[in-house]
């Protein structure tokens, strides 16, 4: 086949879905209006660890419009079916809402009143009294004893470390981060006898759509998620959280149609949240900076009743060349609701620990910190002996120091002054795992040359709808306007989660087979028909351009779709499209990558830090769309410099509590905080991963932010800080 003509994909187009958001007429979860419609408020627990000893519900029962008030007490056992497809991200005995009087976390939910208006369900919520026989909860890292760990060796990293001329014992401390969306997490629930349909807000409607199925015993078919638009994820939708559960109990229970909406308090412990780390780094190397040894002791929080993990170890596995590397990840369980996986997972904590301690080898040995990395480059996976897809990173260190202007840094630190300011700069590297899996799309070309394609992804941000319309429209042949993607349904042809970056590259390569494969029927249709100008041309020959099918080299012979379509007296032409994933076994190691570089002012007096500009330079294949894949990038980096010197959730550990659950108190950036912030992408494409050739853009742009922020803090003042995040008291 003749390459088809790329007129959207590579192109700085606006999004489809813009105009809808803009005007408020984009819905999201809690605004559909669903007939009878009854509204629920969640009881949570008032203790870290227990037992209900009661639950008084006579006074809410009392409030005009309450209709129900649920409990352990006189809830119906739920099933909850062991469903090796449940999207349960965690091992362990998932929290079975209203099923004993366990209390695992503060925060749990204990009740659930329903009632014919919110301020009913309010009030109501307000008048139950639950009686407890509290325990003291675990919630201090330090004080917690870990599970076995996960290891990873080669080499000898103790006997390495011993015979490594140059030796390092680092121990950095990440702070436990929230996810904190604009759209508050919202259900509503419907039961159309045995059949459930519920909106919600999710970055996986299939796996909420398993969730529900295992929770209820119901058939997969029998389960209907609905979700098209996402206010902001992060990843926190990433799994089908209790109150999504508690508004179809609640909705069977009462026999009509409920509304759950969590405030935003009760977000910090109904959903997940990036799990606070401690990561010992302890590194030799020889004295031109060669790494011979590296052993990484990774202690994480996660849940009592659940086993959370993430791609923490990754990074210290393949990203330097070192022969010997030693690995321990030990959870530690706690009385806390179960962690997920926050933008940059694993990889972004990962890389402060890892080029925090690269920069300061770097200026124990006096050595450039874009020159050490050099000399430690790769040039294999060595922790699976794989060649690599792409790896551009030394391009995006001379690109990035080109664009920065590297050359200005001095590397004494408190060299560079402006009046009561310290002025640093930094630098750090940047890799994520970009994720390849399994994907399924639908593509209907109609008789009027307009096109409907379906798959059950999500779009919280990114821009889903518009960069799989590109793809799409570029596959038919048509104008982004006659291509309308569809997603954010289960009914549509199921997808892999919406994070991890593996949306553009799993989905839509589902996309791309899908609408080459409604082409290709066009184009034979159009060869085998004798009335058409295209009658007995080879059909590798042809391609297709504003829905009009033509020979390549004689645009001048050829026909529209309509034309084609009508004369056959067909209504449409359909096919399903699919992604497999990487081979198996995998042929090449696939990661993105990327350098980052910023410039810091730090208060000499007063200890403050203020990021004054920052640029990021990323390999990461083919840009499907150029506009908002810079969206992507300035975001993440936000992400990265609220990770290093804002967000910190502080837990009461004498009974569980998050004190700064509102956004009063837990601190992320305004408009005043952001300055000159520049993402550059390398040209080019990685044919390896995917027939798209992209590797994905989300995650990556938040990855080495916060290192390379402390990295030039140090840079502007001498000081080290090894916390995230860097507050002003750090530096007094």
């Amino acid at each position: 086949m003749s390459p088809q003509p790329q007129a959207a994909v590579g192109a700085p187009l606006s999004r489809v879905d813009g105009r809808l958001k803009v005007t408020g007429k984009a819905q999201y979860a809690a605004e559909f209006d669903v007939d009878g419609m009854a509204h629920a408020v969640i009881v949570d627990a008032s203790i870290g660890r227990g037992r209900i000893a009661g639950v008084d519900t006579d006074d809410a029962e009392a409030v005009p419009g309450v209709l129900r008030v649920i409990h352990h007490g006189n809830a119906p056992t739920l099933p909850y079916r062991d469903n090796p497809g449940s999207n349960n991200p965690a091992e362990g005995r998932r929290l079975r809402v209203f099923q004993d009087d366990k209390v695992l976390f503060h925060g749990q939910p204990v009740a659930v009143v329903i009632a014919t208006t919110l301020e009913a369900a309010q009030h109501g919520a307000s008048l139950v009294r639950v009686d407890y026989d509290a325990e003291k909860p675990s919630t201090d890292l330090a004080e917690a004893k870990a599970d076995a760990p996960t290891k990873y060796a080669r080499g000898n990293a103790e006997a390495g470390l011993r015979e490594a001329p140059v030796r390092m014992d680092l121990t950095y401390r990440m702070a436990r981060n929230h996810h904190n969306p604009m759209e508050p997490h919202a259900t509503i629930a419907r039961w159309d006898g045995d059949k459930l349909t519920v909106w919600d807000k999710t970055q996986w409607v299939v796996g909420t759509q398993t969730e529900l199925s295992t929770v209820f015993d119901l058939p997969l078919k029998s389960v209907r998620v609905i979700s098209p638009f996402v206010g902001g994820g992060f990843g926190s939708g990433l799994r089908c959280w209790p109150h999504t559960v508690v508004a179809a109990l609640a909705a069977r229970e009462t026999k009509r149609p409920v509304k759950v909406v969590l405030s935003r308090r009760q977000q910090y412990f109904g959903t997940g949240f990036r799990p606070l780390y401690e990561y010992r780094l302890r590194l030799g190397s020889d004295r031109r900076g060669r790494l011979r040894a590296t052993i990484h002791e990774i202690d994480a929080e996660t849940s009592s009743y659940e086993k959370f993990d993430e791609a923490i170890m990754l990074a210290g596995q393949m990203f330097y060349s070192t022969p010997n590397v030693s690995q321990e990840y030990r959870k530690v369980p706690l009385d806390v609701n179960t962690p997920i996986w926050m933008r940059g997972p694993g990889f972004a904590n990962a890389s402060f620990a890892i080029e925090s301690a690269m920069d300061e080898l770097a200026d124990r040995l006096r050595i450039d910190p874009i020159e050490l990395r050099l000399r430690n480059e790769p040039a294999e996976d060595e922790s699976t002996g794989l060649p690599w897809s792409t790896r551009r990173l030394r391009e995006c260190y001379t690109v990035g120091a080109r664009e920065f202007g590297w050359e200005r840094r001095k590397a004494k630190p408190r060299s560079t002054r402006e009046g009561d300011w310290l002025i640093g700069l930094g630098m750090a590297a940047a890799v994520y795992d970009p994720g390849l899996v399994a994907a399924d799309a639908r593509a209907r070309l109609d008789a009027d040359g307009t096109a409907v394609v379906e798959a059950a992804s999500s779009d919280m941000g990114p821009g889903t709808y518009t960069s799989q319309t590109q793809v799409a429209a570029d596959a038919l042949g048509l104008a982004m306007r006659a291509v309308d993607f569809r997603l954010g349904d289960s009914l549509y042809p199921p997808t892999p989660p919406h994070g991890g970056s593996m949306t553009m590259a799993s989905v839509g390569s589902a996309t791309l087979d899908a609408c080459d494969k409604v082409r290709r029927q066009a184009i034979k249709l159009a060869v085998e028909d004798e009335e058409s100008p295209l009658y007995g041309v080879k059909a590798e020959d042809i391609v297709v351009r504003n829905g009009r099918l033509h020979v390549q080299d004689n645009p001048a012979r050829g026909e529209t779709y309509q034309r084609l379509l009508a004369r056959n007296n067909r209504t449409h032409l359909e096919a399903d499209g699919s992604y497999a994933g990487p081979p198996d076994p995998e042929r090449h190691s696939y990661y993105s990558y990327g350098a980052v570089f910023t410039e810091v002012g730090v208060d000499a007096t007063l200890g403050l830090v203020r990021v004054r500009r920052m640029l990021g330079v990323y390999d990461c294949g083919r840009i499907v769309s150029p506009k908002l894949a810079d969206s992507q990038a300035l975001g993440g980096m936000v992400g990265g410099i609220s990770q290093a010197l804002l967000e910190h959730t502080v837990t009461d550990h004498r009974d569980g509590r998050i004190v700064n659950a509102n956004l009063a108190d837990y601190l992320v950036p305004v408009n005043a905080d952001i300055p000159e912030i520049k993402a550059i992408y390398l040209e080019g494409e990685d044919m390896n991963a995917d027939v798209l050739g992209v590797k994905g853009v989300g995650e990556i742009v938040q990855v080495g932010v916060a290192s390379a922020i402390a990295n030039a803090v140090f840079n502007a003042t001498g000081r080290r800080i090894r916390e995230l995040p860097i507050t002003a008291e750090a530096l007094l």
